[in-house]
């Protein structure tokens, strides 16, 4: 793979697995729990399930991306198929925080998750395209 494509990769994983590791901590962190009646046991637990299968796959994505892109292993196909489903997670993020901005409350840390969102979408986007157009050598 080029260096930049490793370099971009490189940078949108670590941040991917970097908010994979503190999505983790944010429940306890900003409280989420207060916000529901403690009788909702069923919602705890979906929201609990919810957000440690989306931590993870966070954490996940960022090291499938990091072991295609540098383990030298994975052939052309299966790393477009990874890096484009990583860019329809994240451009989806993204698009949801156009549209129902996170953060509100402090217009720096909405318009930072946007940045950082805006990033990493472009991180792997530029990479994927970078990977299409590359010249295929049997």
């Amino acid at each position: 793979m080029p260096l930049l494509i490793k370099i971009l990769v490189t940078f949108g994983s670590s941040v991917s697995i970097g908010f994979g590791v503190w999505h983790f901590f944010v429940p306890r962190a900003w409280k989420w729990y207060s916000y529901m009646d403690p009788a909702a046991t069923e919602l705890v637990v979906a929201v609990r399930a919810i957000n440690v299968f989306f931590s993870l796959s966070l954490v996940l994505f960022g090291l499938m991306n990091l072991l295609f892109i540098f383990g030298g292993k994975a052939n052309r196909y299966a790393v477009i198929v990874l890096l484009a489903a990583t860019c329809v997670l994240w451009l989806t993020r993204l698009v949801f925080q156009i549209i129902y901005p996170q953060g509100s409350m402090n217009p720096a840390l909405q318009y930072g998750m946007l940045a950082a969102f805006a990033v990493v979408t472009l991180c792997y986007l530029v990479s994927l395209g970078l990977v299409l157009i590359q010249k295929v050598t049997n």
